[in-house]
């Protein structure tokens, strides 16, 4: 595990940026100049040594010794001992939808973006709570295990899309299956599943998933996510919407927010549904609940003690600027 103490200074990799733009301005110049007064010929025996490779060679050299210095300001440090403690928190997984139908627009940006957004500033305002992700269209995926590493659960939603799963479709049933899974049967903890969809799902055995459910003390909230107008899915290609998504009688599929599915699973289980329209509300209300929850402790293992490495880098840095600085380019 490492942690970077001085992220801020990570803008002066923009110097590297710039010396490598002037660096290339003042190739294709002196190129030029070059060629406007001699020929290739003349050239190569007024200047027999002359090389094309030496310049490139010593700005590498001083982009690296640079770029290590920076490093160093940046002061990357690595995680030397782990230490077992105990944390208060609920047990929580997000089964997020990603089916075809999350990438309609009736709520901005996507449904599918508005989901992941949701979901991070939950997790951002999380503090000893463990959280598991589960992915679910025709069928249901694990993403991440119960963790209190947050940074990973970012990075996984983050990379979450509609195209992760070949088998489209709106299993819930699925994704409540295989999220009960995540919690630990011999732990007292509190075990709480949000549900984050549109709702269309006309599958009868969800109702059975979300019985079993409240049989392990799992409560199931759900957030909505989308509109009850509903909006057609688009076909995009580089961004741009080519069509939309048609049923096999030619006509546009609209897909609209089953609030009512998606109600009565949460009321099966003691939960409540979630309007996703407005991420601070929503936030707010998750924040609300998981505060009105009873916490349990449980043991988790954390990096308590970190090294600099910055020395490292200036010694790399400075060798390479003195490499530059005494060889015979």
């Amino acid at each position: 595990m490492y942690e970077l103490e001085n992220i801020s200074w990570s803008w002066m990799f923009l110097l590297i940026v710039l010396i490598s733009i002037f660096f290339i301005i003042d190739r294709v110049w002196k190129n030029r100049t070059q060629k406007s007064f001699f020929s290739k010929t003349n050239l190569e025996r007024l200047s027999p040594n002359i090389s094309d490779i030496k310049p490139i060679l010593k700005i590498i050299t001083v982009i690296v010794g640079i770029s290590m210095l920076i490093i160093a300001l940046i002061n990357p440090k690595i995680g030397t001992k782990i230490e077992t403690f105990q944390r208060l928190g609920v047990d929580i997984v997000f089964a997020i939808d990603v089916s075809k139908s999350m990438l309609a627009e009736d709520i901005s940006p996507s449904r599918m973006d508005k989901s992941k957004q949701l979901v991070g500033q939950v997790i951002n305002n999380l503090g000893g709570d463990r959280i598991g992700i589960v992915a679910y269209a025709g069928k249901a995926f694990p993403q991440l295990p119960l963790t209190t590493d947050y940074s990973s659960a970012k990075m996984f939603l983050q990379n979450m899309n509609t195209d992760m799963l070949s088998s489209q479709g709106t299993a819930i049933d699925e994704a409540i299956r295989l999220s009960s899974t995540y919690f630990d049967e011999d732990e007292s903890t509190e075990r709480i599943l949000f549900i984050v969809s549109d709702g269309e799902d006309h599958n009868d055995l969800t109702y059975d998933m979300a019985d079993l459910a409240a049989k392990n003390n799992i409560t199931i909230y759900s957030i909505g996510v989308g509109t009850e107008k509903g909006s057609p899915i688009p076909i995009k290609k580089n961004g741009i919407v080519m069509s939309y998504k048609k049923d096999i009688n030619g006509d546009v599929v609209i897909t609209k927010l089953n609030k009512t599915y998606l109600e009565n699973i949460s009321d099966k289980t003691g939960g409540k549904f979630i309007e996703g329209s407005i991420t601070k509300d929503v936030v707010q209300e998750v924040i609300q609940i998981l505060e009105n929850t009873e916490k349990k402790e449980f043991d988790t293992q954390k990096f308590s003690e970190f090294e600099d490495q910055f020395q490292w880098f200036i010694f790399l840095g400075f060798l390479f600027i003195i490499f530059d600085l005494f060889m015979r380019w």
